[in-house]
C-alpha cells in the first residue's frame, strides 16, 4: 500500500465512531467550506494568535498540539506536542487525532502551497485564518472560533469585552486636536518593516489619536531610512524584541538624530507578542501606545 493510502486508512479508523452524522457545515475566515464533527474535544492550533483566542474562550483544555510560538501562551500546558507547521509531519498530525485543525496565514489552504492537502484528504478538516486587517476582523476570527468550539456565548463576551475596552480609548482618540505623527517599526535595520492602512496595528495608532506617517501606503512596507527622515515622525514605536536595547539601537542611527522623535527622546517599545498577534490580547499593546504618545491623556 501507499503512505498516502496507510494514511488515509489510518485516519479513517481513528475517526470512525466519532458521530460524524452530526456534521456541520462551516465557511472558514477564508471562505472555504468545511466539514467538522459536532463536537470538538481536540483541537490543533498552528498560530499563537489563534490559541490566545482558545484559552481566552476558556477551552485551552481542548488543545492537544500547538506551533512552538504558542508555548509563551498564558494558560496553554506546557507539555503539548510541538508542530511544525511550516512542514507539518502528516503521519504524526494523524496520530494526534484531531478533530479539527486551526490554521492561519503561514498555511493558506486551497493555495498551491498547501502544507495540509494529505492531512485534509485524510479526513481531518482544517479551517483557515487569515490575518485580520482591522479589529473587526479579529472579533470575527473570535466568532467564529467560538462557533467552531460550540461556545459563541462566550465570543460573544469576549468580543464585546474586547470593543468596550477600545472604544474607552477611541474616545479619548477622538478628543486630541493636535495629533501626533507615529512611526511604527516592526523590524529593525537594516531590513526595515512597518505598516500602512489595512492594518490592525495602523488602525490602533489612529484609535488612540494620532498619525500613522504611512497612512498613505497599504498593508506590509518596507521603508528606507530616507523616507522615514522625510516624513519625520514626532514618535517612534517599536515591537521589535529587546525592548530598551531596540530603543537605543533606533536612537544611534546614523542620520536620524535630526528626527523630530528622536530630538524629543520620543521613542518607545510596547510588548511584542501583544502587538503582534491578532486577538483580543492586542489591548496591552493598544494601552502602552496610548500612554506613551499621549501620557497627559491616558491616566
Amino acid at each position: 500500500m501507499t503512505k498516502h493510502f496507510c494514511l488515509c486508512f489510518l485516519a479513517a479508523l481513528l475517526l470512525s465512531g466519532c458521530g460524524h452524522k452530526n456534521a456541520r457545515l462551516l465557511t472558514d475566515r477564508g471562505g472555504n467550506t468545511v466539514s467538522v464533527s459536532g463536537r470538538i474535544d481536540r483541537v490543533i492550533s498552528t498560530a499563537p494568535s489563534s490559541t490566545e483566542i482558545i484559552v481566552d474562550l476558556g477551552m485551552a483544555d481542548k488543545l492537544a498540539a500547538i506551533d512552538k510560538y504558542s508555548l509563551d501562551v498564558g494558560g496553554v500546558e506546557q507539555d503539548l506536542p510541538l508542530i511544525d507547521f511550516f512542514f507539518p509531519d502528516a503521519e504524526v498530525i494523524i496520530g494526534i487525532a484531531p478533530d479539527i485543525i486551526i490554521s492561519n496565514g503561514h498555511n493558506n489552504i486551497g493555495s498551491g502551497a498547501d502544507a495540509f492537502k494529505l492531512i485534509r484528504e485524510a479526513g481531518i478538516p482544517v479551517v483557515y485564518i487569515p490575518l485580520s486587517p482591522d479589529i473587526e476582523g479579529i472579533c470575527g476570527d473570535i466568532e467564529f472560533v467560538a462557533d467552531v468550539l460550540n461556545v459563541p456565548e462566550r465570543g460573544r463576551k469576549l468580543i464585546q469585552s474586547l470593543k468596550d475596552q477600545v472604544e474607552d480609548i477611541a474616545a479619548v482618540g477622538r478628543t486630541i486636536e493636535n495629533k501626533k505623527t507615529v512611526y511604527f517599526e516592526v523590524s529593525p535595520a537594516p531590513d526595515l518593516v512597518t505598516v500602512g492602512r489595512n492594518t490592525y496595528l495602523h488602525e490602533m495608532i489612529t484609535i488612540i489619536g494620532a498619525v500613522n506617517i504611512f497612512a498613505d501606503q497599504i498593508g506590509v512596507i518596507f521603508p528606507n531610512a530616507e523616507a522615514i527622515l522625510n516624513r519625520n515622525p514626532d514618535v517612534i514605536i517599536t515591537n521589535i524584541p529587546g525592548g530598551e536595547n531596540s530603543v537605543e539601537e533606533i536612537k544611534n542611527r546614523e542620520g536620524f538624530e535630526h528626527i523630530t522623535a528622536i530630538k524629543n527622546n520620543s521613542i518607545y517599545a510596547v510588548d511584542t507578542n501583544s502587538s503582534s498577534r491578532p486577538s483580543a490580547r492586542i489591548l496591552p499593546a493598544l494601552k502602552q501606545m496610548a500612554k506613551a504618545v499621549y501620557p497627559d491623556k491616558y491616566e
